[in-house]
């Protein structure tokens, strides 16, 4: 039995650090995870050995610095994790590994709006054909990722605003897919998905704050803070779409007057040009009409970044981002829109903060939202399960662990520093 402050505690929460620092990083060398976790250099060797010999994790030879270093990730059958993304109008599913490989991947059109029923059937047949494509056991599976288009009630785990999805009234989407697949699902909105798939393996790696901007049928924005998602007491902070600037403007679906989304989202936007370019006009179309020199389409693009700047600059007033990346369609327009963004944020936010933002494109696309789906089974899943595997395996007969050193290098001693997650 473990007791608090043993040696044996000491060691397995040591032994949890080191799985997490890697879980969340996808892998790290021997050096990244000292850094991470806080732990000595001498205590991590000794816990990558031993969760080596357990099989949970996969070592191989690399180099940082122009030095030869040791990179160490989550071994690739250790488990699965699913992404769900539902938009508006489609879905799409990712199936990954623990060493953060994207193993299968699909999507679909699809009118979520319709029917919650026939969206979590279709997610039920797709997760299931994509882990049978993995070759995987579905009993590997160890949790699930789950995107919607609107705020989620953090209390009530349903959507917070019913004019998003209005069939969607009364539904707790991570309780109905958790039923159907028969293993934990965690739930966010796509927004703070997108700001997570960045931040791990988009235009958002290697910085600790960051607005992720998506504009389509809506706009709202993933804000990170010092690594993290933050949600508000309420699950709806980010709502950027919802700040007013002009209080005699269009009235928004919130009720108000002149909101950005009035402004910027797709669905006030392209009647703006459908007169000219047909009823059947949508935003990819509108995008790619720009870049081949539409003067209608450059000019409502332009308006738009412009609109977004404004918002922009409100976070950079609030918040002091050091980044901010565009999703959505729009981001596809590149400096069509990032242009007048900047100058509106030049124009509007306190130069200090202006001069230290960067403003950039997503790089995952429309990827973005199931890859954060990824990132959030990822970052929410426990680590027992995994230390567990790893001491049966040592028992078995594998290797046992070192001996404990003097001052506890082997992770039995004394439980160092603080590790900072990329995302909870």
């Amino acid at each position: 039995m473990q007791t608090p402050g043993s040696q044996s505690s000491l060691h397995r929460a040591n032994l949890e650090r080191v799985v997490r620092a890697v879980r969340m990083a996808g892998s790290l060398t021997q050096a990244e995870i000292a850094r991470t976790t806080g732990l000595s250099a001498a205590t991590v060797s000794n816990i990558v050995r031993e969760l080596k010999d357990g099989g949970t994790v996969d070592v191989t030879p690399t180099s940082a610095g122009g030095r030869r270093a040791r990179s160490v990730s989550l071994s690739g059958d250790a488990g699965l994790v699913v992404g769900v993304d539902f938009g508006h109008t489609h879905l799409r599913v990712a199936i990954g590994n623990l060493a953060h490989q994207v193993l299968a991947e699909e999507s679909e059109p699809l009118d979520v709006d319709a029917s919650w029923t026939q969206g979590f059937d279709r997610a039920e047949v797709l997760v299931s054909r994509l882990i049978e494509a993995t070759g995987v056991d579905r009993s590997k599976v160890a949790g699930v990722g789950l995107g919607v288009p609107g705020p989620i009630d953090l209390e009530s785990g349903t959507l917070g605003s019913t004019s998003i999805l209005p069939g969607w009234q009364g539904i707790n989407p991570a309780q109905e897919l958790s039923e159907r697949l028969g293993v934990p699902v965690s739930v966010d909105n796509d927004a703070n998905l997108g700001a997570l798939g960045e931040l791990v393996w988009g235009s958002g790696r290697g910085v600790k704050d960051l607005a992720y901007i998506k504009v389509a049928s809506g706009v709202g924005a993933g804000l990170v803070i010092n690594g993290q998602i933050y949600r508000g007491p309420g699950g709806t902070a980010g709502e950027i779409g919802h700040i007013t600037l002009d209080e005699s403007g269009p009235v928004c679906r919130c009720g108000n007057r002149g909101c950005l989304e009035t402004f910027a989202a797709a669905r006030y936007v392209l009647p703006l040009l459908q007169s000219s370019h047909g009823s059947d006009l949508t935003m990819d179309k509108v995008v790619a009409l720009a870049r081949e020199g539409d003067p209608g389409c450059r000019r409502v693009i332009s308006d738009v970044g412009r609109h977004i700047g404004s918002g922009v600059a409100h976070l950079c007033n609030l918040l002091n981002p050091s980044r901010v990346v565009l999703g959505g369609d729009l981001a596809e327009s590149g400096e069509l829109v990032l242009a007048p963004i900047r100058e509106s944020v030049g124009r509007y936010a306190i130069p200090s903060a202006a001069r230290q933002l960067s403003v950039l494109p997503g790089a995952l696309g429309g990827r973005a939202e199931v890859l954060g789906a990824l990132a959030l089974a990822l970052s929410e899943m426990g680590d027992s399960t995994l230390i567990e595997q790893s001491a049966q395996s040592a028992a078995a007969g594998r290797s046992a662990p070192s001996a404990p050193s003097a001052e506890g290098s082997d992770g039995d001693g004394e439980l160092r520093g603080t590790p900072t997650p990329a995302f909870t």
